[in-house]
């Protein structure tokens, strides 16, 4: 998922001072993280070990742009993953943000927060509250690392069938075949979901179930001028018509779709939010 912000592009160093003080007076003045806070509620800790070890992994495991990580380096970073807390990042299921199981009347609200962001990689926490969707989007040229920290949600993708020419039974000229590579409900802890450039379901969508929050790892980032950018889509039942049985009826096969490419969801609601979490040492 793509996101903007002023943070997009600068380098984190570890808060000192008055800045730090004004940082904690700001952070205990919000309270407790709800009402479009994220799940964020105390005051940020200098530095920490676990989210520190996470940057240096990131930054030995990510080369640039039309890279893509060795199986080993893969591994490395995803154990990493694995063994990472809630609390590593300030996160606790105490927080108001997590407690609050109620259904919105309306579209909800989606918080993300960039905890560091560079030419190789970038490092965010998407908060979803219940029924939440990130809708189904793609990661051109890119490795991705998604960690489940809290909460439980349903996440579906898909990666695109090869050599399949568009023919006349698709929605669109715009529509491509894409066959399904999950569609499961997760629920942390669990282990890091890994998606690669052509596989690994490098198409999905995220629906929270209850108030989530999960940390996404891309590598590299998004960019628009280096084509990069990100599309959304909606997929479309495929139905085999040439497979059809006597009576001319097509033959549904659910595990494939029609993936149209829309533009961004009007209704899709993006806040940007401050990272209170434990600071990164960078350099």
């Amino acid at each position: 998922m793509k996101v903007e912000g002023s943070a997009m592009g600068e380098k984190r160093k570890a808060v000192e001072g008055r800045k730090k003080y004004e940082q904690e007076r700001i952070a205990r003045r919000r309270g407790g993280g709800g009402g479009g806070g994220g799940g964020f509620g105390r005051p940020p800790r200098v530095c920490s070990a676990a989210i520190q070890r996470l940057f240096e992994v990131c930054m030995a495991v990510f080369k640039g742009p039309r890279t893509v990580p060795s199986p080993k380096d893969v591994q490395m970073l995803q154990l990493v993953l694995d063994e990472l807390k809630p609390e590593d990042v300030g996160l606790s299921t105490d927080l108001p943000f997590f407690k609050d199981r109620s259904t919105a009347k309306e579209i909800p609200e989606i918080n993300y927060t960039i905890i560091y962001n560079c030419d190789k990689f970038s490092m965010c926490i998407f908060f979803l509250p219940p029924t939440a969707v990130i809708p189904l989007h793609n990661h051109p040229g890119m490795t991705v690392f998604s960690k489940l920290l809290l909460g439980t949600m349903h996440i579906k993708s898909y990666d695109w069938v090869d050599n399949y020419k568009t023919d006349k039974d698709a929605p669109s000229a715009q529509s491509r075949l894409a066959k399904i590579v999950e569609n499961s409900d997760f629920t942390a802890p669990c282990e890091t979901s890994i998606l690669y450039p052509t596989t690994g379901g490098n198409i999905h969508t995220f629906r929270a179930i209850t108030p989530c929050a999960v940390l996404d790892i891309l590598g590299p980032p998004y960019s628009k001028e280096d084509d990069r950018d990100c599309t959304y889509y909606k997929d479309h039942l495929y139905a085999d018509i040439a497979e059809g049985d006597s009576t001319g009826n097509g033959r549904s096969d659910n595990s494939f779709r029609w993936l149209e490419e829309i533009e961004i969801p009007k209704d899709l609601k993006m806040v940007g939010i401050e990272y209170r979490g434990p600071q990164i040492l960078d350099g």
